[in-house]
């Protein structure tokens, strides 16, 4: 009972943080661009605790599951001046965008910290070899793995990311051979744009049919049997190595989006709120980075998920908005109200779904 009085507030706190910084970036480029902001509410459904303080109304609702900011003018036509709808659109496009950017840069910032605490970063070059491994017959140390199965793999998290979304574990990599290991990523990268004479090596494919590891929920993944090169941590690569690692996982959650969408992955695969929770609780008990790590996927995952084209969330917003800019001409607001109203009904339903789906994983354990 303690176990899961205390997952329940972690999540609540988790989740809290982030759903406040993506409301508050909404808020506060509104406030920035002169926009009337009736609500800044935490929380949905019944009101539970409000403080008016000049325009806005401050306020705590029941359910902890969302937020929003109510900006005059946001759902419907409005002769205020001040009202969301009678803005430039450039600047109802940044407020738009602003919450989910936040939650982007509160995951950078995380990755920046736990980067800090680390001794070696790992990079994309092969350093050495498992007994009796596979993957030797076929790579050599100092290999520098630039594309698995034709994606590119700019750092040491894009080319775990792709090993492990390998379907059959037979792999195709991209390595420059034979090239200057001594250079910094932002040298490597003027000498592919032909700024420098730096040696970035000689470019092969090799197919390494990998041996598999299976987990305890069936699935298979790649038996990684070589060891990657680690760099001694500096302040300005740890900037950019959790620059690359924020970029990394945002791709991480486009590629498993389109993975969902193709069946590539099923619901058993999909995690909604109890999924979360658990994560997060297994996380906590490994210790504050685990937790700090998880947190960092998480708000990353809601910023790129709410930038989608889906109505009801930002994302679908911008596509409004984005028509808007192209037509010259706005959507007629009540239209748009009511296709951001179904989408909201469909994704409703899909937390309803995804939630049973989470709940029927655990008991099946």
């Amino acid at each position: 009972m303690g176990n899961a009085v205390t997952t329940i507030l972690l999540t609540l706190v988790v989740f809290g943080v982030i759903i406040t910084l993506h409301e508050l970036g909404h808020f506060l480029f509104a406030k920035l661009f002169g926009v009337r902001v009736n609500e800044f509410s935490f929380g949905m459904g019944p009101s539970l605790w409000g403080k008016q303080v000049g325009e806005t109304l401050y306020s705590i609702r029941a359910f902890p599951v969302g937020g929003y900011v109510a900006m005059e003018g946001e759902d419907e036509d409005s002769a205020d001046g001040r009202a969301f709808c009678n803005k430039p659109a450039w600047q109802r496009f940044i407020i738009l965008a602003a919450g989910a950017v936040m939650n982007v840069v509160l995951g950078l910032l995380i990755l920046i910290a736990l980067v800090s605490r680390m001794e070696l970063l790992g990079t994309n070059v092969v350093a050495d070899f498992h007994e009796d491994s596979v993957s030797a017959q076929y790579l050599q140390s100092g290999d520098r793995i630039v594309a698995v199965n034709s994606y590119n793999t700019p750092g040491y998290n894009d080319v775990v990311f792709q090993l492990i979304r390998d379907e059959d574990s037979v792999v195709e990599l991209e390595v420059l051979r034979g090239g200057d290991l001594s250079m910094s990523s932002w040298e490597r990268l003027a000498a592919g744009w032909g700024l420098n004479d730096g040696n970035l090596g000689e470019k092969i494919t090799v197919t390494v049919p990998f041996n598999t590891m299976e987990y305890e929920d069936g699935t298979r993944t790649v038996q990684l049997d070589f060891v990657f090169y680690g760099v001694e941590r500096t302040l300005g690569n740890t900037i950019t190595y959790a620059a690359q690692w924020t970029i990394s996982v945002v791709k991480q959650v486009w590629y498993s989006l389109m993975d969902i969408l193709t069946g590539r992955f099923g619901l058993k695969e999909i995690s909604g709120p109890v999924g979360t929770a658990t994560i997060i609780s297994e996380a906590s008990s490994k210790g504050s980075d685990s937790l700090l790590m998880i947190v960092a996927f998480i708000t990353i995952n809601v910023g790129v998920f709410n930038l989608l084209p889906i109505p009801a969330l930002d994302g679908g917003r911008l596509f409004f908005l984005l028509v808007e800019i192209l037509f010259r001409r706005p959507v007629p607001a009540k239209y748009e109200a009511y296709v951001h109203a179904v989408g909201l009904v469909l994704m409703l339903g899909l937390i309803v779904v995804v939630t049973f789906s989470d709940i029927f994983k655990i008991f099946a354990k």
